[in-house]
C-alpha cells in the first residue's frame, strides 16, 4: 500500500492506494474506499525482425591481370580508386602469382590486390595511408 497527502484548493487530502486487480483500483481518500477504473493501456504488438536467409555474397577480391607480358617487369596496377591500408612485401621479396600483395580500401571495402605473376619486388610506389586512383602502378614485380 502507498500512503500520499495531496492538497487541492486548500484541502488536504489523504490518499492510499491499495491492491490494482488489471484496471481498478482500491484508493482510500481521507478513510472513504473507493473502486477506481483505471484507463488500459494499449497492447504493444512486437513484431519480431525478419532478415533474409539468404547470406550476403562473399565481397569479390579483384583480379589484377598483368600490364604486359609475363617476362620483364611489369606493375600491379589499382583496379580501382581508394586508399592503401597495407603493404604485406618489401622491396626485394620473391612472390607467387596470386598472391596477396596490397590491401587497398575501396567503397568501404577491403580489397585484395594480389600479384599478377611470379617474381621480385622491386618496387613499391605506394605508402601506407596513400590514395590511389584506377590505373596506378602500386609495385613492380620483375
Amino acid at each position: 500500500m502507498k500512503e500520499y497527502k495531496y492538497k487541492i484548493n486548500g484541502n488536504t487530502y489523504k490518499v492510499t492506494i491499495g491492491d490494482i486487480d488489471e484496471n481498478i483500483a482500491h484508493v482510500e481518500v481521507n478513510g472513504t474506499p473507493y473502486k477506481v477504473e483505471m484507463e488500459k493501456a494499449p497492447k504493444v504488438v512486437v513484431k519480431p525482425v525478419t532478415r533474409p536467409t539468404t547470406p550476403a555474397p562473399a565481397p569479390a577480391t579483384p583480379v589484377v591481370k598483368p600490364a604486359a607480358a609475363s617476362t620483364g617487369k611489369s606493375g600491379v596496377k589499382s583496379p580501382l580508386p581508394g586508399v592503401i591500408l597495407d603493404i604485406k612485401v618489401n622491396v626485394g621479396d620473391t612472390v607467387k602469382r596470386g598472391q596477396t600483395i596490397i590491401i587497398l580500401e575501396a567503397m568501404k571495402m577491403e580489397n585484395n590486390i594480389n600479384a599478377d605473376k611470379d617474381g621480385k619486388i622491386t618496387a613499391i610506389n605506394v605508402s601506407k595511408g596513400d590514395s590511389v586512383l584506377e590505373g596506378n602502378d602500386l609495385v613492380i614485380i620483375e
